[in-house]
């Protein structure tokens, strides 16, 4: 009798699994089918087009380096700012502290689409400063190129920013409360040695904060790399487009959906995620168990 409610608890849990898993096991099969189709089937004609395609006849790694590009820097901001802001917030006993925290979570909860409008006057604006610079400095068949990775619309640079803002207030809340778990003996320790604010970061507070620092940029890379409105809002350049507008154009496909390629190609866009959270996930465990302890 005791072990009946365990049992019901296992196969509810199975059930549930078996019907999460269900879309990723279609994608899957899908992805190798050669007469793949929306009903989910055996495939009678198994190929490796559908993934070849992606890179020999459309803009796939195109799609894939400008992600890898954009979301990558972004990530590497957040933890950098993530970082140093965590820090200087666990360690400080300042009044606005508190509200200030408050304040860049309500600005996480704001929804996205209604930041567009403000957000795009306010970088377009910006962006035809940096033109003007960038006018002045370079010869004008250097321009073009030079604004494709410094503008602040349709450029890296400017789609790097937007997803670090959008990822840091998360990032600095999960590493002010990882500080907060990391005991301030190891500060004093380290500045009654003599070690430099350099040294301190680099010797004493960056192992320390490893854990934490994963599991910000998990979260990071995980939310921009499926951003899908910011790319396509932001990004007008063909040559800048990245894997989100990809898959959403093999979706828009005239006449019938490709569902082989469509598949092949989500398959490759879940890729970096479930890898990222595997190098991450060690790290994500003991962030969220605590911490460390001093």
């Amino acid at each position: 009798m005791a072990k009946r409610p365990q049992l019901m608890a296992y196969a509810t849990l199975s059930l549930i699994s078996a019907y999460c898993a269900l879309p990723f096991f279609w994608a899957a099969l899908a992805s190798f089918d050669g007469n793949a189709s929306l009903f989910l089937k055996w495939p009678e004609d198994w190929t490796t087009a559908n993934y070849t395609r992606i890179f020999t006849v459309e803009n796939g790694l195109t799609w894939f380096m400008n992600s890898l590009i954009v979301v990558g820097a972004a990530t590497v901001l957040t933890m950098v700012l993530g970082g140093l802001g965590g820090y200087a917030l666990s360690r400080s006993n300042a009044w606005w502290k508190r509200p200030f925290l408050y304040t860049i979570l309500l600005i996480r909860v704001v929804p996205p689409p209604a930041l567009i409008v403000p957000l795009y006057k306010v970088l377009l604006t910006a962006n035809r400063a940096v033109q003007e610079v960038l006018r002045a400095v370079l010869p004008p068949d250097m321009l073009r190129p030079a604004m494709r990775v410094f503008g602040l619309v349709d450029g890296y640079l400017g789609m790097i920013l937007i997803l670090t803002a959008l990822q840091l207030p998360l990032a600095l809340w999960i590493l002010k409360t990882f500080f907060d778990t990391v005991s301030r003996d190891y500060d004093e320790a380290a500045l009654l040695d003599g070690a430099s604010l350099m040294q301190r970061i680099r010797l004493v507070l960056l192992p320390l904060a490893l854990p934490g620092l994963a599991a910000a940029g998990l979260f990071a890379f995980i939310s921009a790399w499926g951003d899908f409105l910011m790319p396509l809002i932001f990004i007008s350049s063909p040559e800048l487009q990245m894997l989100p507008l990809g898959l959403f154009r093999a979706f828009l496909r005239v006449n019938t959906v490709d569902w082989g390629f469509l598949t092949a190609l989500a398959v490759l866009y879940m890729v970096p995620s479930v890898v990222a959270f595997g190098f991450a996930r060690g790290f994500l465990v003991r962030t969220f168990g605590g911490g460390v302890k001093g």
